[in-house]
C-alpha cells in the first residue's frame, strides 16, 4: 500500500519498489513514501539479508523514501490535523495503524499527533521498518508510542486483528498502497474489518501528479513533465495488469469506501508547496527520482527526451536539476475517509 508502501503482494526487488516511479505521479497518485513514505514499497517476504548488490539498492532507495517524505512533512501535519478533527474530541484514539508505511515519517506525524495513542507501522520490508524505529528513537517517540509489525498484504491483513497482531485499530492510514493489490474493494474491506466501532479509514490515493519544472524548460522539447506523466501511467497500468488476482474496478474511491461498510464517507485534500528556488534537500530528492525515471524509461521516450534528463541529471551542468534556479516543488494529496458504523 506508502507513501507510502508497503506490504503487497509483488515482486521483491528493490526495481519494484518503484511501483508505477516512486514519487512519481499516476493521475496523482505519488508515492511518497507513506504515504507514502510509501510509497510503493515492495516487501521482501523474508528477515534475511545479505551483502549485495541490490540490498545496497534498497539502502538508496530507502533515503529517497524518506527523503521525500520528509520535505513533505507540512503536508502529512496538515492531514493527521485534519483526520483528528474527524475522529472528533470523543472518540479516544488508542492505536493507529500506518499500512505499508515505509520508512515510518507518517508513523511518528501520527504519534507525535495521537500522544497517548500507540502508532504501529505496517510493511513488508524488514529495511524499512528498522528505518521506522531508529527514526522514532531520533524523535523521542521510546516507551511503546512506535512499533512495527512485518507482514505482507494482502494475505496477512487478517492476521493483524489476531491475537498475534497489534489488534483493531481506531485509525487506519493507507497511502499509496491499495493500487498495488489486485483488489482494491477487497483490500478496502479488509482494511476496514481492522477498525474499531467509530474507528476511520483513511486511504490516500488521488491527487494531482507531482509539478517541479516549468513547461519550457529551454531544453528539449517543451512539456517534457506531462510525457513522463503519459510513461507512468503505461507503467502504472501494466503494474495493475500484472497484479496477482488483479480486478478492474472504476476507482471512484468514497464508493469504494461505502462499499465497505463504512459511513460518513468524504474527502479532503493536502496541498505541498516549496516555491522556486528549491532549497537542497529537494533538489537532491528530485535529482534521484528524475535518475530513476532515466533509468526506468529508456525504450518509452524518444531521444531528445532521454538526452533532456541526461543535462537535468548531470550534477555538474548549470542547467541540470541541482543548479537551475526555476525548480520548485507543488504536490496535492487526496485522502479519502470513511467511518467504522458504531455498535
Amino acid at each position: 500500500m506508502s507513501a507510502h508502501t508497503s506490504a503487497h503482494e509483488r515482486h521483491d526487488t528493490p526495481e519494484n519498489h518503484e511501483g508505477h516511479g516512486d514519487h512519481g505521479s499516476h493521475g496523482g497518485h505519488e508515492d511518497h513514501g507513506s504515504h507514502g513514505d510509501h510509497g510503493s514499497h515492495r516487501d521482501h517476504g523474508g528477515h534475511g539479508h545479505t551483502a549485495t548488490d541490490a540490498d545496497a539498492d534498497w539502502e538508496t532507495l530507502a533515503t529517497h523514501l524518506e527523503t521525500g517524505a520528509e520535505l513533505h512533512l507540512p503536508a502529512y501535519r496538515d492531514t493527521a490535523t485534519r483526520l483528528r478533527a474527524l475522529l472528533g474530541p470523543g472518540h479516544p484514539v488508542r492505536r493507529v495503524l500506518d499500512i505499508g508505511s515505509g520508512p515510518g515519517v507518517m508513523t511518528g506525524v501520527f504519534a507525535e499527533t495521537f500522544p497517548h495513542a500507540e502508532a504501529v507501522a505496517v510493511d513488508g520490508t524488514p529495511a524499512l521498518l528498522a528505518r521506522a524505529l531508529a527514526r522514532a528513537e531520533r524523535l523521542g517517540l521510546t516507551g511503546g508510542r512506535v512499533s512495527v509489525r512485518q507482514a505482507r498484504l494482502p494475505e496477512d491483513l487478517a492476521a493483524l486483528a489476531g491475537e498475534s497482531g497489534p489488534g483493531p485499530a481506531d485509525l487506519i492510514w493507507s497511502s499509496k498502497a491499495v493500487h498495488h493489490i489486485g483488489d482494491q474493494q477487497g483490500a478496502l474491506d479488509a482494511l476496514a474489518g481492522l477498525l474499531r466501532p467509530g474507528g476511520l479509514l483513511a486511504v490516500a490515493e488521488g491527487g494531482l501528479p507531482m509539478r517541479y519544472l516549468p513547461r519550457d524548460i529551454g531544453l528539449g522539447r517543451p512539456g517534457l513533465q506531462a510525457r513522463l506523466d503519459a510513461a507512468q501511467e503505461e507503467r502504472f497500468q501494466a503494474m495493475r495488469a500484472g497484479l496477482p488476482g488483479s480486478v478492474r474496478v472504476r476507482e471512484d474511491w468514497p464508493a469504494m469506501l461505502g462499499r465497505a461498510g463504512l459511513t460518513a464517507v468524504g474527502s479532503f485534500t493536502s496541498l505541498l508547496d516549496l516555491p522556486a528556488p528549491l532549497p537542497g534537500p529537494g533538489r537532491a530528492f528530485l535529482h534521484s527520482q528524475l535518475t530513476r525515471l532515466r533509468g526506468a524509461m529508456t525504450d518509452q521516450l524518444d531521444a531528445e527526451d532521454l538526452a533532456t534528463l541526461d543535462v537535468l541529471t548531470d550534477p555538474e551542468a548549470a542547467e541540470g536539476i541541482l543548479r537551475r534556479p526555476d525548480v520548485f516543488l507543488l504536490s496535492a494529496v487526496t485522502v479519502f475517509t470513511g467511518t467504522r458504523p458504531a455498535r
